[in-house]
């Protein structure tokens, strides 16, 4: 599956991405790509919302806006992530809810090609959520079915824009295993649908080197988070290299699957004071992870 340009022979290294989530909320997509080159990052995931400056709603003039100021910095579009997925499930037993769902992602697919980002990452839905409250759960068999059955759908919208969508792993009691993330990909057949892996989110229940070897090349983009497991809930999720990931053992793995992509931070919550700050002390974690940091220090 060499759609997204993640494989060795394609890219050299692999490149260091920051998720635009891990910014204040109440920064404009433009400053985050700003600030995310003054951090040394390599490439921004953006986020498309419901509603506000990069949404279903912007235009296409809008969306040109924001791909020029990434040019002009020298900054790639890594990918598009969603939220919408957690309100509009392509699992959801209601046909309506669903078809809004299908909707956001042909959108979102739509948006990534405008902004020449090659992936985006779409939460299928879920069987149920903890943090949420009031979350409806949905019969796991359904929820496969229906999230199954759009994604093969979807497949074609993602061909026809160049553009992969990356499922990923989140907390949803939904693919809860590498191995059921394989066959749900499989099923679907298509070499732009695949896995978008998200590191952090793995340790609950299980081991991240683990998901990197079965999924392989089904893997589309990877999010580096890192967390505690003697924490508890989503405030367990702690800045990289202060958790329990095994980033060496993450990186070898990766490397001996080929994976030449993007590896990109998500960071929740920002910090509470100085939540910039979090964007300089992410880049130089990742450049720890990626060997950067010795490779500068040998060249001084």
């Amino acid at each position: 599956m060499g759609i997204s340009r993640q494989w060795k022979g394609e890219e050299a290294d692999m490149k260091k991405g920051i998720n635009q989530w891990s910014f204040p909320a109440d920064m404009s997509a433009a400053a985050c790509i700003r600030l995310a080159r003054r951090a040394g990052f390599d490439g921004i995931e953006l986020a498309l919302a419901e509603t506000g400056e990069l949404s279903v709603q912007s235009s296409a003039e809008q969306i040109a806006e924001l791909a020029r100021i990434a040019d002009g910095e020298g900054i790639e579009i890594s990918s598009l992530a969603s939220g919408l997925g957690w309100s509009y499930g392509l699992t959801s037993p209601s046909k309506t809810n669903r078809d809004k769902a299908i909707d956001i992602v042909k959108r979102q697919l739509d948006v990534a090609a405008q902004l020449k980002a090659d992936t985006i990452l779409v939460v299928p839905g879920a069987v149920g959520v903890d943090f949420i409250p009031d979350y409806e759960v949905t019969e796991y068999d359904v929820a496969y079915d229906n999230a199954l059955e759009a994604l093969k759908g979807l497949a074609g919208e993602a061909e026809a824009c160049r553009v992969s969508i990356g499922v990923e792993n989140v907390w949803n009691k939904f693919l809860l295993s590498p191995l059921e993330m394989r066959g749900f990909i499989d099923s679907i057949g298509s070499d732009y649908v695949g896995a978008y892996l998200d590191i952090g989110n793995t340790v609950l229940t299980g081991y991240p080197e683990h998901w990197i070897k079965i999924l392989n090349k089904r893997i589309k983009k990877v999010h580096f988070k890192d967390y505690r497991r003697n924490g508890a809930g989503l405030s367990a999720f702690v800045d990289l290299l202060a958790g329990d990931v095994d980033y060496p053992l993450v990186m070898s793995k990766l490397e001996q699957i080929g994976y030449a992509g993007y590896v990109i931070a998500e960071m929740i919550p920002p910090y509470k004071h100085y939540p910039e700050q979090i964007v300089y002390n992410t880049s130089g974690a990742m450049d720890a992870i990626l060997g950067r940091t010795t490779e500068r220090a040998e060249s001084v």
